[in-house]
C-alpha cells in the first residue's frame, strides 16, 4: 500500500508545492516532469514513425489517399 505521508507533508501549509523539485544546495536545478506525463511533442515524435510502418505495412497510405481524394471531391477541387 502506497504511504501518503509523504504527499501530505508536501502540501502542508507554509511549503512550496515544488518544494521536492530545489536542489539540496538551494539552487534551482532543473525542473522535471512528474513521473507518467511528457511533452506532447515528444509524444508525437514517438508515435509518428510507428504510425508510418504501420500504414505502409498495412496499405493505409492507400486508404488515406482515397480518402483524401474522396473528400477534396466533396469539397469542388
Amino acid at each position: 500500500m502506497a504511504s501518503t505521508a509523504g504527499s501530505a507533508a508536501l502540501r502542508a501549509p507554509g511549503r512550496r508545492p515544488e518544494a521536492h523539485l530545489r536542489r539540496a544546495d538551494g539552487g534551482s536545478g532543473v525542473r522535471t516532469r512528474p513521473s507518467g506525463t511528457r511533452h506532447p511533442l515528444v509524444a508525437a515524435a514517438m508515435v509518428i514513425p510507428l504510425a508510418l510502418c504501420l500504414a505502409v505495412l498495412f496499405g493505409g497510405v492507400e486508404a488515406v489517399i482515397t480518402q483524401a481524394s474522396s473528400v477534396a471531391g466533396m469539397l469542388g477541387r
